[in-house]
């Protein structure tokens, strides 16, 4: 077994797998075999070392990329690979804090709010302690509560540091706010991982127990832990100190949302005696791509340093295309694209486009959509948060956790039962005052004077089907439950009988909903409602992602990282956009901005093009500067394709730059007039090829011409004469 994992590695990766005693750093490259890395190392560890699988902890960012390393390990071990913990911080995080969830005061079935239920029960919060949303933003302070959760602030540690009157309304908010949390038995995501750092802490007993059983910890992106993270795998790895991270400080990119590049950079000195080892052979580019990003990347500071190298021969320069307006790049890259296919037969998912924001998505999505193109985008509304999903999962969210009064809120009166807000602030108001619980309120309706005979009634009804699907919650599998919550609850009946096109599709995405849970039915060793929604709550963009769907991918900067691309384009490469103005302040911001290009350049696996307009319109019409990271990237590694002349005056031809063959169905000719040639016509001036197809006699040419004009031409007829410059 030892000679069969070996022999696929690469030295560094050999010495990475085998060096299994004591602190290492793995500094993985992109495209350079991290995951092979990680998941030979976890085979290595149970068939050469004989680790037990029980014994590894493996940690991964996504669950797209957990579901990856379980299944490579299972593919290389069998059955013996299937003990291995693999998931996501916040997953891992779940399952510890159900366990021992009794010791921080909350039941194992504690619910888990995503950010929308968050910013929903801040304003809850808000109202009672009568500070208006018009002065304070509910997004705003739930973002300072999360950043204060990351650095392990409590809202007493936080209350003692305010700087100002905001943050002071804050840290009322956030003292109310995970009262509410402690009495519905819910967690928010922050909670998950501060929470575990608490009961670790604080429980010495409870963290030897997982230190007993986690005693070879690997952990993948070690570059985008947050200080929650960091001292969650310290305090883990801090007896048997077999920490093995795996990451690459140059494509460190998420510190806006709380990630400490310092933390990979700082590893030796948490760990003196660390091994550290580079991998910088990349199996997923073309050097050239690989030149042009290890130069931009090698204007920061903040970094260790990699020489990124390939086998792979030949490659295309890194192409710039420089355009008037954003509409003519939206044009240029769908017609690239277009060109592409033809070409080299490429297929639409080999193509990402990708941009800093998602404003920009949208002409590119109108483009796309005109040329009949199929595309699908990553980051927009996702399943899991349609209207009509989020309601049947708020039902299951009570069965889960009867205490959850958001969840109950949101569907008391879905579909309509004539129970109004007026009558849910009076339930609200004798429950506050008997220390119970909405559900707990609702089963005591009787008790409640000022509420009329015919919507205490329709309390009642809604109080019995929720019995109903309490005393079934533990018979049915999960899908069937989800059929009969969404059958008997009437919201099936009421989209059916609108009998309109949207009510059709809301039908269609709880069906699609029912096959998920039948999906984690299959997947899960044991299938229950807790876990089901558990995956749901920590799902991310990425996850929903099928790589498989013939389209062309739309996503941002940001998301396309771990993923890779035969042609990558990224659009707007212009100053106060890529990068963002905002970045240009602070040298630490700007630096993480130049490693978002670089991760970006880094997808591409065949041909990489950028795009810069001179006009876009974001805040009215403005003239754009390059970004400065074009600047950074070699002359020679550049091929520039300039179409930005189209608003131009048409510019005065010397006829010593224009040569022109009088054979035009020659072979030399044809061979001349290739896409990005300027060529010049007696009639419409100055002009450049964009597009061609055919040969000899049939070669014809897309042509725009100064002004803006676009012409398609027979070369044998056109007497297009070509400017050498």
């Amino acid at each position: 077994m030892q000679v069969d994992l070996l022999k696929d590695l690469n030295p560094p990766q050999r010495e990475a797998v085998t060096y299994t005693h004591g602190p290492l750093l793995v500094l993985a490259g992109a495209g350079s075999g991290k995951t092979r890395v990680l998941t030979y190392r976890i085979a290595y560890l149970i068939s050469v070392k004989k680790i037990d699988p029980w014994n590894i902890l493996a940690v991964t960012f996504t669950n797209k990329a957990a579901g990856e390393v379980k299944e490579r390990v299972q593919k290389l071990l069998g059955k013996a690979g299937i003990d291995v913990w693999v998931s996501t911080f916040h997953s891992w995080c779940a399952k510890v804090l159900r366990r021992e969830a009794d010791i921080l005061g909350y039941t194992s079935s504690f619910g888990i709010y995503d950010e929308d239920d968050q910013v929903s029960v801040i304003k809850k919060c808000m109202e009672e302690l009568s500070l208006s949303t018009k002065n304070f933003s509910p997004s705003a302070i739930q973002s300072h509560i999360s950043s204060a959760k990351e650095r392990l602030l409590s809202w007493q540690d936080f209350s003692s540091q305010t700087k100002d009157f905001f943050e002071e309304n804050v840290a009322k908010v956030y003292q109310l706010y995970q009262k509410k949390l402690q009495q519905t038995n819910t967690l928010d995501f922050d909670d998950l991982i501060m929470k575990t750092v608490e009961l670790f802490t604080n429980q010495p007993h409870i963290l030897k127990k997982y230190q007993n059983r986690f005693q070879h910890i690997l952990i993948d992106e070690y570059q985008d832990t947050n200080h929650a993270q960091y001292v969650l795998v310290n305090l883990l790895a801090s007896r048997d100190r077999n920490l093995c991270v795996v990451g690459d400080e140059d494509q460190s990119i998420y510190g806006w949302r709380g990630a400490d590049i310092s933390n990979i950079l700082n590893f030796e000195k948490d760990y003196p005696d660390a091994k550290v080892i580079k991998l910088e052979q990349n199996y997923r580019s073309t050097q050239i791509i690989l030149d042009a990003a290890t130069a931009v990347v090698k204007n920061n500071q903040r970094r260790k340093g990699k020489t990124l190298f390939t086998q792979i021969e030949g490659g295309e320069k890194v192409s710039l295309l420089i355009l008037e307006d954003e509409h003519r790049e939206a044009e240029a890259l769908a017609g690239r694209i277009r060109h592409l296919r033809k070409l080299h037969n490429y297929s639409l998912s080999d193509f990402v486009i990708l941009y800093r924001t998602n404003a920009q998505s949208r002409i590119l999505e109108q483009k796309l959509r005109d040329l009949g193109i199929p595309y699908v985008i990553v980051g927009g509304l996702r399943f899991y948060e349609r209207k009509e999903v989020k309601d049947i999962l708020a039902y299951l969210k009570i069965l889960a956790n009867p205490k959850d009064d958001l969840s109950l809120k949101r569907i008391v009166n879905v579909p309509t039962r004539g129970i109004g807000a007026k009558t849910i602030s009076k339930i609200e108001d004798f429950c506050s005052r008997n220390n119970l619980s909405l559900l707990e309120g609702i089963r005591q309706i009787h008790k409640l004077e000022k509420i009329s005979p015919r919507i205490k009634i329709a309390i009642q009804d809604f109080n019995k089907m929720f019995e109903k699907f309490f005393s079934l919650k533990n018979k049915l599998p999960t899908d069937e439950l989800v059929r009969l919550v969404a059958e008997e609850s009437g919201y099936l009946d009421e989209l059916k009988e609108e009998k309109t096109v949207e009510a059709e599709s809301r039908v269609e995405n709880i069906r699609e909903l029912i096959n998920a849970t039948s999906e984690f039915k299959e997947r899960s060793d044991h299938p229950t409602l807790e876990g089901f929604l558990e995956e749901v709550s920590l799902i991310t963009d990425i996850d929903l992602w099928d790589k498989a769907k013939e389209a062309i991918t739309l996503m941002t900067l940001h998301a396309v990282k771990g993923l890779e691309f035969k042609v990558v384009f990224i659009a707007g490469m212009e100053e106060g956009l890529f990068p963002l103005s905002r970045s240009l302040e602070n040298s630490a911001d700007l630096e993480e901005e130049r490693r978002l290009f670089y991760v970006g350049m880094t997808r591409a696996k065949e041909r990489l093009f950028l795009s810069y307009v001179r006009h876009r319109r974001r805040f009215g019409d403005v003239v754009n500067l390059k970004s400065r990271f074009l600047a950074e990237v070699p002359q020679k590694l550049l091929s520039i394709e300039d179409y930005s002349f189209e608003r131009q005056p048409p510019p005065k031809i010397d006829p010593e730059r224009i040569e022109f063959f009088s054979t035009a169905s020659s072979t030399i000719y044809d061979q001349m007039l290739q896409v990005g040639t300027r060529v010049f016509h007696s009639h419409w001036g100055e002009g450049r090829i964009v597009f061609r197809e055919g040969a000899g006699e049939d070669l014809t040419l897309t042509v725009i011409f100064s002004g803006g004009i676009k012409k398609k031409l027979l070369a044998k007829y056109a007497d297009l004469e070509i400017i050498w410059f």
